[in-house]
């Protein structure tokens, strides 16, 4: 009978198997008795079969396992078909140089005879009205109390997918993320504090360099391309995963003023109706989501931060049914394209505008953009690096495979990326327009030079180690 797997391996083209062309498919002559030529078609009905089964594996977007290597060339050859552009969209770069290109155009327009219409634009009155009840905001309150809801939306599904089966859902996965985080949370704190105690006004800025920008600090790891170790990927998303975790915990703690219990009341409510969803096993994502928007408005004329919303939906979507099916992982996976290449660029647009007339370098040395941009600089690599270190001297956690320190420290500058968290967190501390001119200033000095020298130092510590990506892939599938 004719081997079908080609010696027991998916075959090349030209031979029998699930990338053999139809007219290598066995067949037997015309003249063949009738049981010889069913079972030829035997043969044929089988390798369709097994090819619609491989296609499908392919297909699934859920898949961990590494690509084989001739699907790595193959993927290789369609990429050098594609336009630059085409292959800069395709990458996971894309989100970074979104935000980067987002926030430059926002910056320079602020700087142009366009800034009163930037102005204008962003004061444009926009009203929802429903009876009685009325949200009435600028259009740039829209983008940071709506649209950002959509993005901690999805911060909420990743951290409830990271605890319950991913990086963070075993102490053994999750330490060394957990003490490095810590590190590049209170580091930076203590830095911005330690600049600004002789401020009254502007202490209460403190949490701005203590965040992590997820989209930025990744795509520029992504920008190295696929010498970069699978582990110190995923050691990157732990950390500024637990960041975001620690920044929700802070803008609900520190961050509301004035709440409004009949409003937290029906929040409540609607996060009672989620659950019975939930204990229902609904696994439509539309009743979730509809109840969400109820939950928003109520949250939004609580007085508590509305983005908050966001996240106690996403904690109350299934991860798991009784069929085996994943509404979280299918919800995450709709909606990240529509967070990384619209949401973030909108908020970074909106956000990033900041006049440089009449600036000078005296500016910087003001207490709140010296706090922001030393914290986010200086304050988180300090913070990830020296919290990591000794967490491995002490025995708590090891660094991840196929990694070394430079590499780590290299992370380490990378979380100082703070842009998009940072300067959401901006927008709360303060109100007056001068104030969050002074915390743009900061987050993009702190942010660029993060990204300039994370970016050299893991460019520089990959060079040095070449074997580190073959290793980590290795550790990754076993």
């Amino acid at each position: 009978m004719t081997n079908l797997w080609a010696d027991g391996g998916w075959a090349e083209p030209g031979q029998i198997g699930p990338t053999a062309p139809v007219g290598d498919l066995p067949t037997a002559p015309a003249n063949s008795p009738a049981p010889a030529r069913a079972c030829a078609r035997d043969e044929i009905d089988h390798v369709r079969a097994a090819r619609r089964t491989w296609a499908a594996g392919k297909r699934s977007y859920m898949c961990n396992e590494l690509p084989t290597e001739r699907g790595k060339r193959r993927h290789m050859q369609n990429d050098s078909q594609q336009s630059p552009v085409m292959q800069l969209f395709a990458s996971e770069a894309a989100p970074s140089v979104l935000l980067m290109l987002a926030a430059l155009a926002a910056l320079v327009i602020s700087n142009s005879p366009l800034a009163p219409a930037y102005a204008t634009f962003l004061d444009l009155p926009i009203k929802v009205q429903l009876g009685t009840f009325t949200i009435a905001k600028p259009l740039l309150l829209w983008v940071n109390d709506g649209l950002m809801a959509v993005f901690f939306f999805l911060v909420g599904l990743e951290i409830k997918r990271e605890i319950l089966e991913g990086h963070l859902s075993s102490m053994d996965r999750a330490a060394l993320p957990l003490i490095a985080a810590t590190g590049g949370i209170a580091v930076p704190a203590l830095v911005y504090a330690g600049i600004n105690l002789g401020s009254p006004e502007t202490i209460r800025g403190w949490a701005i360099p203590a965040a992590t920008d997820i989209a930025f600090a990744l795509g520029i790891l992504a920008l190295m391309g696929r010498v970069v170790p699978v582990t110190l990927k995923i050691f990157l998303l732990a950390v500024a995963i637990i960041d975001d975790l620690a920044a929700i915990v802070i803008i609900a703690a520190f961050y509301t003023d004035g709440v409004s219990l009949a409003a937290l009341s029906i929040a409540a409510a609607g996060w009672f109706a989620l659950l019975a969803l939930n204990c229902a096993g609904v696994q439509r994502i539309t009743p979730y989501v509809l109840v969400g928007i109820v939950m928003w408005a109520a949250v939004l004329k609580s007085g508590v931060h509305a983005t908050l919303a966001g996240v106690l939906v996403a904690l109350m979507i299934p991860i798991r049914t009784r069929d085996g099916t994943s509404p979280l992982k299918v919800a995450e996976h709709d909606l990240h394209p529509w967070v990384a290449l619209l949401v973030l660029p909108l908020f970074a647009f909106a956000n990033a505008g900041v006049s440089l007339q009449g600036l000078v370098l005296s500016a910087f040395a003001a207490p709140l953009p010296l706090g922001i941009a030393l914290g986010l600089f200086i304050g988180n690599q300090a913070g990830v690096l020296a919290f990591s270190w000794l967490g491995v001297r002490a025995g708590l956690c090891r660094l991840p495979y196929g990694t070394n320190w430079l590499q780590v420290y290299g992370v380490a500058c990378l979380a100082g990326v703070g842009f998009t968290m940072s300067l959401f967190i901006g927008t709360l501390a303060f109100e007056a327009a001068e104030r969050l001119d002074q915390v743009r200033l900061g987050v993009l000095l702190g942010s660029v030079f993060s990204a300039i020298v994370g970016f050299a130092v893991l460019k520089y510590a990959l060079r040095q180690t070449p074997g580190g990506l073959g290793a980590a892939r290795d550790h990754t599938k076993s």
